[in-house]
């Protein structure tokens, strides 16, 4: 009997392949990809916490931030069009992520990686050089209808190019490049802000032409997936592909099960309606739980507000975008740490380590928060030893995300789905993901002003959910091809009952279709 939530390896395959040089170029570009959500991410907090950006656009903000009207800290940013700001860009990103499955699916991952990159950069453009606050939200939904592209594509195309062994490494660079967008924005702020003259801000939201421009272009350069040319009918070009991609002559036997994944990919007709089977049941909840509790650990409202949470509990506007650069780096190294781990010790003890890890630091942060502002808000002088132990803790929370469920939160669901719904479940996964992301965004300051420190112990709740939810209901897909996940779900205790000895068998009979649709076989 395995572990619970564990899975036997059996009599799996292993197909040949090395990393290659090639491989390795091509992930890292495509990876480039998360840099424009990490930009964003970073530069939202950072120049809502500008004196000069709220001034302009957010007058009431700034009246009672300068004015100090309230001596309740928690409310000083309690704003519904700020909030607006940050939150319209997941909104738009869930919206065209729906669009991206199928420009994904028949024209190609590049394609949607593309799109991503020049929506990104019109979106910078229009926010970089914005007169009025109509500007400012239609830039922000471009940049949304960007992200959602690239946040569709970009796993997949990883998941896809990587060698299984080095799957989970290759597929963490996303992740990486996001935690390095995030950094780089907060540097950005942090400078930024000290421009005489107050338009700093400009030059933090035209920034992310940039990292629009790195992902257009690499877009153009990049190879498309052998799973992806199989798709579209060109098996020789695909064989070529593989055999460049890992290194080897010997492909026929992971081109062969390629293939047949394709072929039953084309008999289903509607992949959407597709996904509610029986059969799917198990990949259905991962793609919406997985999404769901990554925003419910928390770790946006530390990341987009973390210059406005450091200023509301007690530092300066300087100070407060040091902490942010500060919480950057610490998430940066932390990500690598999971670029080692995850091939070597496995998904779940990630996700396990990561949540217990996350439990334990909110609830620190919650009491040191209670005991200084109390419930009034107003917490009186606060000694540097403080700020020092919530940054600190604030800190071991983010390495602890870092290196579980921010990336794991995407490696795991863009690995698990079969071809056939690969690219409608992995809109599912970025929708869910940004309609939770666009809520939390849009309540958090509401929430910080009437929860005060509970917040930090709503969100924990949540974590001690998902903990529970890893343990007893994912399996260990380390070290599986992704065309031979299938089988995890029939070895484990809870999913087996959904998935049958049929179902996803690999190398030919990949699918066993009721009524007119007959087993393929290749």
């Amino acid at each position: 009997m395995p572990a619970v939530g564990g899975f036997d390896k059996g009599n799996g395959k292993e197909y040949p392949g090395n990393l290659t040089p090639y491989v390795l170029v091509t992930c890292i570009v495509a990876a480039m990809g998360g840099l424009i959500f990490g930009y964003d991410i970073g530069i939202s907090g950072g120049v809502t916490s500008m004196p000069s950006f709220l001034k302009k656009f957010f007058p009431s903000v700034y009246r009672k931030q300068q004015a100090n009207e309230s001596t309740n800290q928690y409310c000083q940013y309690d704003s519904e069009t700020l909030t607006m700001f940050t939150s319209s860009l997941y909104l738009a990103a869930l919206l065209s992520s729906l669009v991206a499955s199928r420009v994904t699916r028949q024209f190609g991952r590049k394609l949607s990686m593309f799109f991503g990159g020049i929506l990104f950069l019109a979106g910078a453009l229009l926010n970089g050089f914005a007169k009025a606050i109509w500007m400012l939200i239609v830039g922000r939904l471009l940049l949304g209808f960007g992200i959602g592209f690239a946040n569709q594509s970009v796993p997949l195309y990883l998941s896809e190019m990587a060698p299984y062994r080095f799957r989970g490494a290759l597929n963490i660079g996303f992740q990486l490049s996001i935690t390095v967008g995030i950094l780089i924005a907060n540097v950005l702020n942090y400078f930024f802000n000290k421009i005489h003259g107050g338009w700093g801000w400009r030059l933090s939201l035209g920034g992310a032409m940039v990292p629009a421009l790195i992902i257009t272009v690499g877009s153009m350069i990049l190879p498309d997936t052998p799973n992806s040319i199989i798709e579209r009918g060109r098996h020789e070009e695909a064989r070529e592909k593989l055999r460049k991609v890992r290194g080897v002559d010997d492909v026929d036997e992971e081109f062969n099960d390629l293939v047949a994944a394709s072929e039953a990919s084309r008999q289903v007709e509607h992949p959407w309606k597709n996904l509610l089977q029986k059969k799917y049941r198990p990949h259905l909840t991962m793609a919406i739980l997985i999404p769901f509790f990554q925003q419910f650990t928390g770790i946006n409202v530390i990341m987009f507000y973390a210059p406005v949470l450091f200023n509301t509990i007690g530092f300066g506007s300087d100070a407060s975008l040091m902490s942010a650069v500060i919480t950057g780096i610490v998430n940066v190294v932390a990500t690598m740490v999971s670029i080692y781990g995850v091939d070597k010790w496995g998904r779940r003890f990630l996700f396990l380590e990561g949540g217990v890890q996350m439990l334990i630091c909110q609830a620190v942060v919650a009491a040191c928060i209670g005991a200084k502002f109390g419930i009034d808000g107003n917490p009186g002088e606060l000694p540097k030893w403080y700020a020092i132990v919530v940054v600190l803790f604030i800190c071991i929370y983010v390495a602890g995300f870092a290196w579980s469920w921010g990336p794991l939160g995407w490696l795991v669901p863009s690995e698990i789905f079969p071809l056939e719904i690969r690219s409608a479940a992995q809109s599912v996964n970025v929708s869910v993901n940004m309609l939770f992301t666009f809520l939390v965004a849009q309540v958090f300051l509401n929430m910080l002003c009437h929860l005060k420190f509970g917040l930090f112990l709503f969100f924990a709740f949540f974590v001690l959910v998902m903990s529970f939810f890893i343990y007893f209901f994912l399996p260990e897909t380390k070290g599986i091809p992704i065309e031979e996940m299938g089988r995890v779900w029939k070895t484990h205790w809870f999913w087996s009952r959904y998935v049958g000895e049929d179902d996803f068998v690999p190398g030919g009979n990949v699918e066993m279709h009721k009524g007119s649709n007959a087993t393929k076989n290749v």
